[in-house]
Order: C-alpha cells, then structure tokens, then sequence
C-alpha cells in the first residue's frame, strides 16, 4: 500500500509543478503505445495517431525549452528532432494506404 502511495504522491507531485513535462510524458508515451500497437496490427491508423502525438510532443517540448530553459536543453532538443524524424518517417509509411 506505501507503495502505491508514493507512486500517486508522486504523480500528483510531477502535475502540479511541472504540468507542461507531465503533458509531454503522457503523449510521447502514448506514441510508443500505438507504436507497438501498430507492430502487432499493422492498422495504418495506430501509426498516424502515434506520429501526431509524436509531433505535439516535439512542438510541447520546443516551446517550452523557448520558454523557459531546462538544465538539460541539448537532450530536449535531440529527443524533439528524433521525435519529427520518427513522425515523418511514419508518415511517409502511411502513404501507400492513402488512396485519392
């Protein structure tokens, strides 16, 4: 049970003085999520909605570096650009399902 309680004060710690990193967290995230979802599936729609969580994470995270500079500025950075490098690449995956 101290367990759990730690994990959740620690959760609610993380939102409440750092809510922009919490939001970036839960979609980057996500992104893995539908990523592996789409490695089993191989239904195109898990790999869009995974590389447009990927792009606002990206997007959240330059902002806020722009914002308000972390102690750790080039990781952020690396992880953003890796981020749009994934989404494009996913993107362009997705093409061939797309028909006009």
């Amino acid at each position: 049970m101290r367990l759990c309680q730690f994990w959740w004060r620690t959760l609610i710690f993380s939102t409440q003085h750092n809510p922009p990193e919490f939001v970036e967290l839960i979609m980057t995230s996500l992104t893995m999520a539908l990523l592996v979802s789409w490695e089993f599936t191989h239904n195109w729609p898990y790999l869009v909605l995974s590389s447009s969580f990927a792009i606002g994470a990206a997007v959240s995270m330059w902002i806020r570096e722009m914002i308000r500079p972390s102690t750790h500025p080039r990781v952020v950075q690396v992880l953003a650009v890796l981020l749009f490098i994934y989404s494009f690449y996913a993107l362009a995956d997705v093409a061939p399902y797309v028909q006009l």
